[in-house]
């Protein structure tokens, strides 16, 4: 016969307080609970249990394999929690708040019009009841978070190497090649617009995104068959420094339409013929298979799937 564990949503509180925090007396601190209190809670949560949740090193209370294995599924309890909290007080009309991971060309570049045309999209009563929680960073950061669970659903523009998450393929996004008008090698190019051969990029200096980049591993895998090696020039951690620097002559770059349309209008880059295959990438939606998805959530995700289309 099984035994029933009796768990209490304070303790699982209690455990990402001190999992996040890394010792019971900041924990104790961030929840307004003496320490010994604290440190009694997490004696009890591991005696229930039957299992060791952290390593103790000296002072620090580090998760060991099978809190690491604990602590999504603790953030998805108190998800539920809150869920309920909130349904209970809004009633049918609640959307709630959308916590959205997205990686930095699409938080940037494509979001912002998305949350609009959302927005727009939902009955008139409920319009007010939401609001969004964004977190922009690089691929990698993005699909960490929402492995932890700390964000509901991520929007990325590189390969999800997790695989413990659900990957969907969502847009295709056009890359282009890009340059100053005044670069000494677009100069030299014969024609307008200028070609360049592959021999001619193998030459000259590239902008590229950070390791970890969603962008940055794109540009490689989509250049590296064809010129073997980037030669890298500058590393930035944002699409719009990348645009700028190229503008202003510092080097070619392999981006996103979506980043630079505004800049091949104007003439401050040109897009010069180059001779390699249509370069595009695949960008994901990626979610959490132990998630729960609210109604916020199903109809967010039904927007991103309709914009396929």
């Amino acid at each position: 016969m099984s035994t029933r564990l009796h768990l209490t949503v304070r303790q699982l509180q209690i455990f990402r307080a001190v999992a996040e925090l890394g010792s019971t007396s900041a924990a104790a601190t961030a929840i307004a609970l003496s320490q010994s209190a604290t440190s009694a809670a997490i004696n009890e949560l591991e005696r229930t249990l039957g299992l060791r949740l952290f390593d103790r090193v000296g002072k620090r209370l580090l998760l060991n394999d099978n809190g690491r294995a604990l602590l999504p599924r603790a953030l998805n309890v108190m998800d539920g929690v809150a869920g309920i909290e909130r349904w209970a007080t809004a009633g049918p009309l609640q959307i709630g708040t959308l916590r959205i991971g997205a990686s930095t060309t699409i938080g940037n570049y494509l979001l912002p019009g998305i949350l609009a045309r959302f927005r727009e999209r939902l009955p008139l009563d409920t319009q007010d009841r939401w609001d969004s929680r964004v977190t922009i960073a690089n691929t990698a950061s993005i699909v960490e978070q929402v492995s932890a669970l700390r964000v509901d659903l991520g929007l990325i523009e590189g390969p999800c190497h997790a695989s413990d998450l659900v990957v969907e393929p969502w847009l295709q996004d056009e890359m282009v090649v890009v340059a100053a008008p005044t670069h000494p090698v677009l100069k030299a190019a014969c024609g307008r617009p200028p070609q360049l051969s592959r021999r001619a990029l193998r030459q000259v200096s590239w902008l590229l995104r950070e390791s970890g980049s969603g962008t940055r591993e794109t540009v490689e895998r989509l250049l590296t068959p064809y010129l073997h090696h980037l030669r890298a020039a500058i590393e930035f951690g944002n699409p719009e420094a990348i645009k700028r620097a190229a503008a202003c002559g510092l080097g070619f770059a392999c981006i996103s339409r979506y980043v630079v349309d505004d800049m091949l209008a104007s003439g401050d880059l040109i897009a010069p013929a180059v001779r390699l295959p249509r370069l595009v990438r695949t960008l994901y939606l990626i979610t959490h298979p132990d998630k729960q998805f609210t109604r916020g959530m199903t109809l967010l995700i039904e927007h991103l799937r309709a914009m396929q289309a």
